[in-house]
C-alpha cells in the first residue's frame, strides 16, 4: 500500500529538480549539457532522502532512462546526417533560391519551412524529427539559428496528439481505459481537437509576430487563418471519423494550400521586411556563389522527399509495417518499490525498439540514398562523404550528456513517486478548481519526458480518476491533458536539444526556452480556462 505523505513539503521537494533546471537554463543561461547533471543529482538526492528510494530502484530507472535516451540520440544523429548531406551538396542554397521563386513572400516561405513542413513531418514521424529537420531548413533560407530552433518547436507542437499516426492519442485511450470507437472516445477527441485548433492558429500568428510584429501579423493573417482552418479544423473534423489520419491528412492539405496561397494576389509579389529580427541578411548574399550547377529545387529536396515516401510506405502499408515491425527488442526490469510502498511493476521488453519502423531508420536510409544520389550527380566528392560522417558524429556527441541526464531525471522522478505527488498535490488542493490546471499536468509530463505520448501514459489514468473524484466529465480533463502535453512538447529540453544540435548552437537551450515558455504556459492556462467553460456549458 502506497503511503507517500501528501503534504506541501513533499510537493515542493518533488518540484525542486524542475525549478532548479528552469532557473539554471533561463536565469543563468546554462546549456542543457550543464544543467541536466545538476537536475539529475538533485532528483537522486530527493528520491533517496525524502522518497525512500533504494539503490536497486535508482539503478533500474537509470537503465530505463539510458535506453530511452539512446533511442532518441539515434534520431539526433540520423537527422544531423541528413542535414550534413544536404549541406555538403550545397542543397540549402538551391532551396533558398527555389523557395524564394515559388514563395516570393518571405513570411509565407518562413511559415512553409517552419510550420507547414514541420506539421507534415509530425503527422508521419514525430519523435522530434520535425525540429531536428526543420532547424537546418530555416537556417538555409536565412533565419538566424536561434529562431530556426524556436519556430519548428512551436510549429510541430499542435500535431503531437494525433501526429505520428495518433501514437500519443492511442496511448491516452489505453492509459485512461477508454474503449476505442465509443462515444466517450470521440467526445474526448473532439475536446482535444478543439483545443489543438486554437493552438494551431496561435502558432501561425506567433510566427508572424516573431517575423515582424504588427506588420508581420497584418501580412500573414489571411494565410494563417486559411492554413489553420485546413490544419486545425481538418484535424478536429477527422478526429470524429479516423483518429489515425486526423493530423496527417490535414497536414498534407496545408502543404498544398501554402503553395496555392503563394500564387494569390496577396502573396505572389516579392515581399520582405528588411529589419526582421529573426533574419540574417548578410550571410545570404555571401553564399549566392555556392549554388551547385544544374541542381533543381526538387533535387535539393531529394533526401526530404525520400524521407516522406519511405515513412508513408512503411507506416501506412500494413503488410510491410507488420513484417518490418516484427523485429523488436527491449530489456526486462524487475519490480522495484520505495520505502513508502510506491511500486514500479516488473516489465518485459521495456520500451521495445523496432529498428526497421523507427524514425531513425527512415532518416538514415533517406540520408544514405540522398548521399548516393548527390555523389552520382557530382555534387558531393569522396572527401566530402567522409567529412559528412565525421561532422555528424562530432555534432551528436555533446547532446548525449544532456539527453541522457534529462531522461534519467524524468524516470527517477516517476519511479520514486515524485511525479505522482506533483500531480495529486495540485488536484487535492484545488478541488474542482483543478480543472483549470489539468492541462498543466499534461505539460509537466511532456516537459519532463519530451513526449506527448509519455505524458499521456503517465497521467491518462490519473486524469480519469481525478475526473471521477471531482464529479466532472472525463472527456474534458483527458482532452485538456493531451492538449497541454502537446503544447508542452515545445518546451521540452530534450526536444530543444534536438534543434540546437542540428542548428549547431548547442548550449543555447536556455535562451530558446526563455522565448517559448511564456507563450506555451499562457496557452496551457487558456486551455484550462476553456476546459472549465466547456464543463459549465455541457
Amino acid at each position: 500500500m502506497m503511503q507517500i505523505p501528501m503534504n506541501l513539503f513533499m510537493w515542493l521537494i518533488a518540484l525542486l529538480p524542475i525549478i532548479v533546471l528552469l532557473v539554471l537554463m533561463i536565469k543563468f543561461q546554462w546549456g542543457a549539457t550543464e544543467a541536466a547533471p545538476v537536475g539529475l543529482m538533485i532528483t537522486v538526492i530527493t528520491g533517496v532522502v525524502f522518497y525512500k528510494a533504494n539503490i536497486t530502484l535508482l539503478a533500474s530507472e537509470s537503465a530505463k532512462g539510458i535506453w530511452n535516451a539512446l533511442v532518441i540520440l539515434v534520431i539526433v544523429w540520423t537527422a544531423i546526417l541528413m542535414y550534413q548531406v544536404a549541406e555538403e551538396a550545397n542543397a540549402f542554397s538551391v532551396i533558398r533560391k527555389g523557395m524564394g521563386e515559388l514563395l516570393p513572400n518571405e513570411l509565407l516561405m518562413i511559415l512553409a519551412m517552419g510550420w507547414i513542413i514541420e506539421s507534415f513531418l509530425q503527422g508521419i514521424t514525430g519523435f522530434g524529427v520535425p525540429v531536428a529537420v526543420g532547424a537546418p531548413l530555416l537556417i538555409g533560407i536565412g533565419v538566424s539559428p536561434l529562431w530556426a530552433v524556436i519556430i519548428p518547436l512551436l510549429g510541430q507542437s499542435w500535431g503531437n496528439t494525433f501526429g505520428t499516426l495518433a501514437a500519443a492519442w492511442d496511448s491516452l485511450a489505453m492509459s485512461a481505459g477508454i474503449h476505442v470507437g465509443s462515444a466517450e472516445y470521440f467526445r474526448t477527441a473532439f475536446v482535444a481537437g478543439s483545443f489543438l485548433w486554437i493552438w494551431n492558429l496561435v502558432i501561425g500568428l506567433v510566427i508572424c509576430w516573431f517575423y515582424g510584429k504588427g506588420r508581420g501579423i497584418k501580412k500573414g493573417l489571411p494565410a494563417v487563418v486559411i492554413l489553420s482552418l485546413i490544419q486545425g479544423g481538418g484535424e478536429l473534423l477527422l478526429s470524429q471519423f479516423n483518429t489515425t489520419l486526423a493530423c496527417f491528412v490535414p497536414a498534407c492539405g496545408g502543404m498544398v494550400a501554402i503553395f496555392l496561397l503563394g500564387r494569390t494576389s496577396w502573396y505572389k509579389e516579392p515581399w520582405k521586411l528588411s529589419d526582421s529580427p529573426i533574419m540574417i541578411r548578410k550571410e545570404i548574399k555571401e553564399e549566392e556563389s555556392n549554388v551547385p550547377e544544374g541542381m533543381t529545387l526538387v533535387q535539393a529536396f531529394v533526401p526530404y522527399i525520400l524521407l516522406a515516401v519511405i515513412t508513408l510506405i512503411v507506416l501506412l502499408c500494413e503488410p510491410i509495417n507488420a513484417i518490418l515491425g516484427s523485429l523488436k527488442f527491449g530489456f526486462s526490469f524487475p519490480e522495484t518499490k520505495t520505502g513508502y510502498g510506491f511500486v514500479n511493476a516488473a516489465v518485459k521488453g521495456y520500451s521495445s525498439f523496432s529498428p526497421f519502423t523507427h524514425a531513425s531508420m527512415f532518416l538514415f536510409i533517406s540520408s544514405i540514398l540522398g548521399l548516393i544520389y548527390y555523389r552520382k550527380c557530382g555534387w558531393i566528392s569522396k572527401e566530402g562523404t567522409k567529412a559528412i560522417f565525421i561532422r555528424s558524429v562530432s555534432m551528436t556527441m555533446p547532446s548525449g550528456i544532456a539527453v541522457i541526464g534529462l531522461i534519467i531525471m524524468s524516470k527517477i522522478m516517476g519511479g520514486t513517486g515524485q511525479t505522482l505527488v506533483l500531480a495529486q498535490g495540485i488536484s487535492q488542493v484545488l478541488g474542482k478548481g483543478y480543472v483549470v490546471l489539468a492541462p498543466i499536468v499534461g505539460m509537466i509530463g511532456s516537459f519532463m519526458t519530451g513526449s506527448n505520448m509519455s505524458s499521456n501514459i503517465l497521467f491518462g489514468n490519473f486524469q480519469m480518476t481525478t475526473a471521477s473524484m471531482l464529479g466532472v466529465k472525463a472527456s474534458a480533463l483527458l482532452g485538456a491533458q493531451t492538449a497541454g502535453a502537446s503544447v508542452g512538447s515545445s518546451i521540452s529540453p530534450s526536444n530543444i536539444i534536438l534543434g540546437t544540435t542540428t542548428a549547431n548552437i548547442l548550449g543555447s537551450e536556455g535562451e530558446a526556452l526563455k522565448r517559448i515558455l511564456p507563450i506555451s504556459v499562457t496557452m496551457t492556462l487558456l486551455i484550462g480556462v476553456f476546459t472549465m467553460v466547456f464543463l459549465v456549458l455541457i
